[in-house]
């Protein structure tokens, strides 16, 4: 036996895993490196529409048909997702009545309405409504500029700045996009990482809003999420007295997006963990609250 074969065999079980993990809760608060290219929100939504418009251009009429989730067809899901536009649109219209008007009993009847419709009917008619949603969010970005302030918009129980809101809206299209594979047996998508980024940068500044609805104990959150599209976040979780726990979790992007999306567990997700294991848990369980479905 060699010298080398020896100083291999003596080293400690799962060494590389633990010294990059190590490096990992180390880094700084910032982006992934090498950065990846910036892009506006609105880009970000273009190209999720995009992706889910060149994926349901594939299907064939079966699946169309084939349940994608709550029990709608994927034809029902398309129908839904334009009830989601239209809302949206009233929204930036300032209409009140759908700022708390609850996600999926809002836009139930366009996802029934599609019954009797062509697939390509219902495709044109969701295309022609995340279009008409691009219009509007730049002529209001035009108009906000112009009286230098940044509104938030409200819709389904939601209250965010307007880049915000069409990241909420990639994130939805990107989901559902991902809810349409599995039920027609394709593999999964993943976002070109500059989507990425700013999904994973808006689920990891809203694990406070999710925190605090859950009534988690506070905790000050070092998050590492990895892969092109990732980055560094520090965030105060939790709310009430008492001593601040410290945690370090470091995750897989694209697998703490499925996360906030409600798509798979916090045991799915395979962080590591500095700190309270079971209080993590807690924090990404709560991140789970952030999907609208």
């Amino acid at each position: 036996m060699s010298t080398m074969d020896r100083d291999q065999e003596a080293l400690p079980i799962a060494l590389r895993e633990r010294v990059m993990a190590a490096s990992l809760l180390a880094r700084g608060v910032g982006q992934t490196v090498p950065a990846v290219p910036e892009i506006s929100a609105d880009e970000a939504f273009a190209r999720a529409a995009e992706a889910f418009y060149a994926l349901l251009g594939t299907l064939g009429e079966q699946g169309w048909k084939t349940e994608a989730l709550r029990g709608l067809d994927v034809q029902e899901l398309v129908g839904h997702l334009t009830g989601v536009e239209l809302d949206t649109h009233r929204a930036l219209a300032g209409d009140p009545a759908v700022a708390d008007a609850e996600h999926v009993e809002s836009t139930q009847g366009s996802a029934v309405r599609q019954a009797g419709r062509s697939p390509a009917q219902t495709l044109d008619e969701w295309r022609r409504a995340a279009d008409h949603t691009l219009e509007l969010v730049r002529t209001s970005e035009r108009e906000q500029a112009a009286d230098g302030c940044a509104a938030r918009i409200a819709v389904h129980g939601i209250r965010l700045p307007l880049g915000d809101l069409l990241v909420v809206r990639a994130f939805e299209l990107w989901v559902h996009d991902n809810d349409v594979r599995r039920a027609v047996g394709l593999p999964p998508s993943v976002p070109d990482p500059p989507v990425l980024r700013l999904m994973s940068d808006l689920a990891a500044r809203m694990l406070p809003y999710a925190a605090a609805r859950m009534g988690l104990p506070p905790a000050d959150v070092h998050l590492v999420l990895t892969g092109p599209g990732g980055g560094t976040w520090d965030v105060a979780t939790g709310q009430g007295a008492g001593g601040q726990e410290c945690l370090a979790i470091v995750a897989d992007a694209v697998g703490f997006c499925r996360l906030a999306a409600n798509r798979i567990t916090p045991a799915e997700l395979d962080p590591h963990i500095t700190g309270d294991a079971d209080r993590a848990t807690d924090v990404l369980a709560a991140a789970t609250t952030l999907a609208l479905d």
